[in-house]
């Protein structure tokens, strides 16, 4: 950690990073931030931390963390009960309409039926069937499963067929929340950014490029935040389909550059404190018991490994540059999970507020 400079009141960056259900964590962390007070001149943002950030600059000033919170609570994460069975948030769902569309495109197309049917391959493997069940010993699961895929799967012209629909159709299976129109964006107002301060940015990975945009909310040579970008920063590769912005497709930009720290610098090569909010690490990964606890791992290794290295980076490089402002890291504990449920919610905001009162009492204590 390097000292700041200055004697008056330090101009401050705070970054807000990747890890999708753990946005009460970063909500905590503004709120105890904002009590102590420190406030942020610039907000570098990335995936559920451009969400966040985003949502508590558009708030009423004075109870902005709380006003987040009833945003996500009531509008992405679900009630306890309901999430027990269905381990899903309330605003990531599949794209109905387009599957439909896309099934019925595939179903028309006669191409689609070519090569369905393979009766030379049947025959191989009724013989390669034959020839294993005379070895007369016990499979092993590996085995057991190699022959399911080869022998029965691959040659079955009905499992052909569904295969062939899941991978070569359109039909992507992704979940989807950039719906111009829905009323769950409309009570974003993203006008309320257009602001003498703070400045505000956030990533997203344009595809068609390929290389990481930026958008702010000042009319710079940035793109313009609006719902459409906010959605892409968060389209998750797997999950979440991509987003068309000026005709160009984005997805998600925290794959690549974690809140793009080099981008902070060279504009703001003045700073003397940036506060860094990550939310996840590596100490976080647990062994995932099923598949949704499986995809919370999808989101939280890629956060935590790049995250890590990211920073290490950023401060090599800020010696580098001669930059002698302070870095304040803020960390979380590693019993952090990956549910959309309202207790996950509470329970990261309880402990983002933790978190920012060691690290600003470990500020003070080297100031």
């Amino acid at each position: 950690m390097r000292q700041a400079k200055t004697s008056t009141k330090p101009k401050r960056a705070i970054t807000l990073g990747g890890g999708g259900p753990a946005a009460g964590l970063h909500i905590g962390v503004l709120k105890k931030l904002a009590q102590v007070p420190i406030t942020f001149d610039v907000w570098a943002l990335s995936c559920i931390g451009a969400w966040v950030g985003i949502i508590y600059n558009q708030c009423d000033k004075g109870n902005e963390a709380d006003q987040t919170y009833e945003f996500f609570r009531n509008g992405v994460f679900r009630d306890d009960v309901s999430y027990s069975r269905f381990p899903i948030n309330t605003v990531f769902g599949p794209d109905w309409y387009g599957n439909t569309r896309a099934l019925i495109e595939f179903l028309a197309n006669l191409d689609n039926y070519g090569n369905i049917w393979l009766p030379d391959r049947i025959m191989d493997s009724f013989r390669e069937t034959a020839a294993l069940l005379l070895q007369g010993r016990k499979w092993e699961d590996g085995e057991f499963n190699q022959w399911v895929l080869n022998n029965f799967m691959a040659v079955n012209p009905l499992s052909r067929f569904l295969t062939s629909m899941m991978f070569l159709s359109n039909i992507n299976g992704l979940s989807k929340i950039y719906y111009p129109d829905s009323s769950f964006l409309k009570k974003i107002k993203f006008s309320k950014l257009d602001t003498a301060e703070p400045y505000i940015y956030h990533n997203a990975f344009n595809l068609t490029t390929p290389n990481i945009q930026l958008f702010s909310n000042k009319k710079d040579r940035y793109k313009q935040i609006t719902a459409a970008s906010l959605c892409a920063c968060s389209a998750l590769p797997y999950i979440e389909g991509t987003v068309d912005i000026d005709g160009d497709t984005y997805c998600e930009g925290a794959l690549v550059d974690t809140v793009n720290f080099k981008s902070l610098l060279e504009d703001h090569h003045d700073f003397d404190e940036i506060w860094v909010s990550r939310i996840v690490d590596a100490k976080q990964i647990h062994e995932p018991r099923n598949l949704g606890a499986a995809l919370g791992n999808l989101c939280q290794l890629f956060a935590a490994s790049l995250g890590e290295d990211d920073i290490r980076l950023f401060e090599y490089h800020a010696i580098e540059d001669n930059w002698r402002g302070t870095i304040v890291e803020i960390h979380v504990d590693a019993n952090v999970n990956f549910d959309w449920s309202h207790s996950n919610l509470a329970s990261g905001r309880d402990r983002g507020i933790e978190a920012a009162d060691a690290a600003h009492k470990a500020y003070l204590h080297t100031s």
